[in-house]
């Protein structure tokens, strides 16, 4: 995007955002799993070094399930017939979301045991 003023690459990049969230059912699915990951977080307290992590892991699922989006798209455009070599490069973008989801969902146990647990058992 080089040659375009700040705003307009922010433009560039918001309309990137509100198309995958049309298209996407599991970036609306990290959505709705987000809120109820930062509400659980708010409610229990948790510890700004708790928020740090959580929202650093929350910002590399949905990073990667937009590359994710991307990669397909472009390979779909590309060649729209089928083809070993864009399976392969779908099948990995898909891996990369699912690396990045399995991350979360250890994160998320590390929080529940650390901050859940303990403040459900005093409460």
């Amino acid at each position: 995007m080089k040659g375009h003023h700040f705003l307009q690459r922010l433009r560039f990049a918001w309309d990137g955002l509100t198309a995958a969230w049309r298209q996407e059912q599991s970036l609306r699915t990290h959505a709705a799993a987000t809120v109820c990951v930062l509400a659980v977080a708010a409610w229990v307290g948790a510890p700004a070094l708790w928020w740090a992590v959580l929202c650093l892991t929350i910002g590399l699922v949905v990073a990667a399930e937009l590359l994710n989006t991307a990669v397909e798209a472009l390979a779909d455009h590309l060649h729209p017939e089928r083809h070993p070599a864009i399976k392969l490069t779908k099948d990995v973008a898909a891996g990369a979301v699912l690396v990045a989801s399995v991350t979360a969902l250890v994160v998320g146990i590390a929080f529940v045991l650390d901050q859940v647990w303990p403040y459900l058992r005093a409460h």
